[in-house]
């Protein structure tokens, strides 16, 4: 079998998954105005399997006083022998206050079009409370909840408007001057169902500009519509990430 790869990263998919837009970490006294990451990979397997598989994902984040601007887009896609068997888009975008102390207030918007999770696309709109309980040089640690609301566009059906109670989680370990482990996870609540995310990241800095990065993320849907092909969505990923 030959296979080939781009030389930014190998990238095992099954199948595509939204994982959830954390709360940017509070900026350091010499954090620069505008910063962003940008993540890309590719893989293509050709002879006895054909397959390929595209992930890519981007955020830019700004300072404005104590507000933290950030926008976030992915793309996922697979495909096998010329079917497609994920396909997920997302675009995200977030406003974070701080005050004095450990406490922040934030806001988001978040769309996504997720071909095979049941919907022809969701919109969520949530805010609230957040507290930094842990901010040091190698640990951090956020909490925050809030209400929020959800547009569920359904294929076969009426679209369902949903109230939300949201939940979530940031945890950072700087274990070395060069490597740190990331823990993320969050969890809305509505009438029809309750949505859990997380994401588990291991980053090893390479250079000032450039990581490598190994990922697990997990979306699981406790009651999806009925075309839906899976409750629980897992992307794995070993990738190369580039901050400016």
């Amino acid at each position: 079998m030959f296979i080939s790869a781009t030389f930014l990263s190998l990238v095992l998919v099954s199948p595509a998954v939204a994982n959830p837009f954390y709360a940017p970490p509070p900026p350091t006294d010499d954090a620069p105005i505008f910063s962003g990451d940008a993540e890309l990979g590719f893989t293509h397997l050709s002879g006895n399997t054909n397959s390929q598989t595209l992930i890519g994902k981007t955020r830019l984040t700004w300072l404005t006083g104590d507000f933290i601007h950030s926008l976030r887009g992915e793309v996922r896609n697979v495909s096998k022998d010329g079917e497609t068997s994920a396909e997920q888009y997302l675009v995200a975008g977030r406003e974070r206050y701080d005050f004095n102390g450990p406490h922040y207030v934030f806001g988001f918007a978040r769309w996504e079009k997720d071909r095979f999770a049941g919907y022809d696309q969701q919109l969520s709109v949530i805010g609230g409370y957040g507290r930094q309980l842990l901010e040091g040089s190698r640990h951090s640690l956020s909490l925050e909840a809030g209400p929020g609301y959800r547009n569920d566009r359904l294929r076969e059906a009426e679209n369902e408007q949903l109230a939300v109670a949201y939940t979530a989680l940031a945890y950072h370990w700087g274990f070395s001057d060069y490597a740190d482990i990331e823990q993320e996870m969050s969890v809305e609540y509505t009438q029809q169902n309750t949505t859990g995310r997380s994401l588990t990241a291991l980053t090893a800095r390479l250079n000032s500009r450039m990581s490598l990065r190994l990922s697990h993320e997990i979306k699981h849907n406790s009651q999806p519509p009925d075309d839906a092909s899976e409750r629980t969505d897992n992307t794995t990923s070993a990738s190369l990430l580039y901050h400016w």
